[in-house]
Parts: structure tokens; sequence; C-alpha cells
């Protein structure tokens, strides 16, 4: 890697953005962080997520949208890479609205691409999402499952791959969508269930879950996610799963994390939300045989690992 080599990160001051540029920036790359700090969950999060790299002379801030092609054509002279992490992420929330989703998520990514395009880019690296399957065939999902989203959201990420897809058929522009599934560590977003969980258990308050606790998951350490993006510079194309390989329900991972904390947390039921999936759990061979990436954090070690951080973040 020559010292030379530059990378864009959009939505780069968020939760696996921000974990991302701090390995970049560990491996000498040239680093742009784009973010328009979208108040979906507090700006001041994000803020603090990238003010340790704004020392750092290879560090570059810009606040702006995807959404802004005459700011992308400013930016992508002298790119090598575009790790592209911006999104309007939340099911439950493009059920409400599902027009912000389509325009960020689709819209956005297509201008990414278009724009791509007119620069010397080495590889597209895309954040796509489990959300992509939706509809359950079989279990674990592989990449030739079908893909028939149950939300709002996951229609948007499945639009972005199929035009990270074709701007690779059609145009020559090297392009690969990660998979992700249901992402977790320390600076995760603060509406997501082993967040939320987590939260509530260290004040040993009511942990709520919405059904009966049976759905599953597939919960992805974001140190995995950050691994397999700085492998996919340089090796795939196409889809890749990037998940844990292993399911939990929602109800254990309640007790999971209750038991790791100590907490005298009792649990709640409420009525199940709409677009939510029933289960995900990823088949990683593809990624394996062509990446040659696997998960290395357990569902255990990795709870452990964010209450440790949460533990330290309010002391």
């Amino acid at each position: 890697m020559s010292k030379e080599s530059k990378a864009i990160v959009t939505g780069g001051a968020g939760f696996i953005g921000s974990h991302l540029i701090e390995k970049l920036l560990s491996k000498g790359y040239e680093v742009i962080c784009l973010d328009n700090f979208d108040p979906y969950y507090s700006t001041q999060t994000k803020k603090r997520n990238v003010e340790l790299y704004l020392k750092n002379d290879n560090f570059t801030l810009v606040k702006g949208d995807i959404r802004d092609i005459v700011l992308l054509k400013d930016l992508f002279c002298g790119v090598d890479y575009i790790f592209h992490q911006a999104a309007q992420a939340g099911v439950r929330t493009s059920v409400d609205n599902p027009m912000k989703p389509h325009e960020v998520n689709a819209t956005g990514t297509l201008n990414l691409l278009k724009t791509a395009l007119d620069f010397d880019i080495k590889k597209f690296i895309f954040a796509s999402s489990s959300s992509v399957y939706g509809q359950i065939s079989y279990l674990p999902f592989d990449e030739q499952h079908p893909t028939f989203p149950v939300s709002p959201y996951g229609v948007s990420k499945l639009m972005a791959e199929h035009y990270c897809r074709v701007f690779s058929e059609l145009y020559g522009l090297k392009t690969i969508s990660l998979r992700y599934f249901t992402v977790y560590g320390p600076r995760m977003r603060p509406d997501l269930a082993i967040s939320i969980f987590t939260k509530a258990a260290l004040q040993n308050s009511s942990i709520t879950i919405f059904g009966d606790g049976s759905k599953t998951r597939d919960f992805t350490y974001v140190d995995d996610i950050v691994d397999a993006n700085m492998i996919a510079m340089h090796k795939g194309k196409g889809e890749y799963n990037i998940g844990g390989g292993h399911s939990i329900s929602i109800m254990d991972l309640a007790d999971t994390i209750i038991s790791v904390t100590g907490s005298t947390s009792d649990i709640v039921f409420k009525e199940c939300i709409k677009g939510d999936a029933e289960h995900t759990l990823a088949n990683n061979e593809k990624a394996k045989r062509e990446l040659d990436w696997k998960p290395m954090v357990t569902i255990n070690d990795g709870i452990r690992k964010y209450v440790d951080w949460m533990i330290s973040q309010n002391k």
C-alpha cells in the first residue's frame, strides 16, 4: 500500500464508519470522512466518534450529503477507495417514512457510483444489509437465497446493490456489496437492541421485547465487519454475507445481557412491530472461500466487550 492511497468513508462519523476510519488511519491511509450529521440519533455522539482523528494529518472531515453531486465531484479527485457506509438506517423508521431511505440509500448510492465513473476509483465497497433477504425460504441465508425485503429499508438496500452490480457489468467499475448481519459493538447506534438492553440492564430497569422473544438474529461484532471491509479492497466482487454465523433469540439475548451485567432487570413484552424480520442467519461460506474472511468474535465475547465499554463510558 503506497502512502498516497486515499479513501473516502461515507457516513464516517457513524458507528461502523468511525471504526473503519480508525483502522484505515492505523494502516497509513489518507482518509476523507463524509458525513451529513443527520439527527437520526445524537449528532454529539457522531462528533465524539471522530474527535480523536481530527489531530491526524491524514484525516479530513467534510460535512456534506451524498445527495449533493457537486460536492462529490470536488471530493473524489485522487481517491482510490470508496467505503460507502452512509445510509438512512432503521427498519422501523422506514416503515413510517419510506421516502427518506429511498432518497438516501438508493438515490444517494447512485450519485456516488455515477461520480466514481469520472475518477480512477480502484474499488467501491458498499455496506449492504441482511434486510435484502426479508421473507425466509430457508436458513441460513446464502447469497443465492431469494431477495424479498419486508421493509422499505430492505428495498432501498437491494436497489443500491443492483446499482453496484449494473455499474460493474456495464461500466467496469469494481464494486462489492457486503451484506451485514446486525452489527454491534462500541459506539453502536442507541436504537439497536443490544444497546437498549445493555443500558436498561446497567440501570436495573425493565427490558422491553417487542413480540414474544422468539425472533432470532445473527449478530456480528464490529471488528469483524471492519476486517471484511479491509479485505474487500483487494478481493471479491458481487455480494457477500458478512455475519456472525450463529443466531440467538431476542429472549436469550436479553437473558445473556442480564447475566453478564449482573442486573436485576425484569423483561416485559409489547406488541410486535411491522417490518421486522422473523429470523436472520448468515451462511458465510462464500466470504470464507473468496475473501478468506470469517467472524472471529462470538456473541458472548462480543457482549462482554460491549458491556465493558459501556461501563467505561459511564465512569
